[in-house]
């Protein structure tokens, strides 16, 4: 019971804390600045991580890889405490799961945008987010945009966006159960 506990409060802290540097990182990316509350907020939730590791790794050709290095690392302390102090999980096999954790991770930051945004548009399409919402979206729905147009004005790219990917997701759960047996005798 005690350890459910702290892997629900770790796996809840560490996710929340990843979402603001993948926010962070995926705003530079798309060059979109949020609302100045919303950029004060992630700015002031993520520096105290992604200023001291800037000064080892600085940004290379634009980008802020010091965010993405520190989602990793939230991702490797939470499953460092759930398998490895816990299980005696290898290192080897901790820094992998992190990585899926990671990918995960940019997968249901995803799939929130595209929630957020079918609320938006279903509620207040005017409100002060949704521009912002939308921008941040625009990459992953305009191929798909491309392919199914509106039909009879409704947009349909954002519920085949979810699909695709609950699809990666499912993917990646499979292929991280298929190797951890093989990454348990790493040391």
């Amino acid at each position: 019971m005690l350890h459910d506990i702290l892997t629900f409060v770790i796996d809840t802290v560490t996710g929340l804390l990843a979402g603001f540097l993948l926010l962070r990182f995926w705003m530079q990316v798309q060059r979109v600045r949020p609302p100045m509350g919303l950029a004060q907020a992630i700015f002031q939730l993520t520096d105290w991580i992604v200023h001291p590791i800037r000064r080892v790794v600085p940004g290379f050709r634009g980008y802020d890889w010091a965010s993405l290095i520190a989602v990793f690392l939230a991702a490797f302390l939470s499953m460092a405490i759930d398998y490895w102090l816990l299980a005696r999980f290898p290192i080897v096999a901790i820094a992998v799961l992190a990585l899926f954790r990671v990918l995960q991770w940019i997968l249901y930051g995803f799939m929130a945008l595209l929630v957020l945004e079918a609320i938006f548009s279903w509620v207040n399409p005017h409100a002060p987010f949704a521009p912002f919402v939308r921008a941040l979206n625009e990459p992953v729905l305009f191929p798909l945009r491309k392919i199914l147009p509106p039909l009879g004005g409704l947009d349909f790219s954002p519920m085949v966006a979810l699909i695709l990917l609950q699809v990666i997701n499912r993917v990646l759960v499979a292929l991280q159960n298929e190797l951890l047996p093989n990454l348990m005798f790493f040391n």
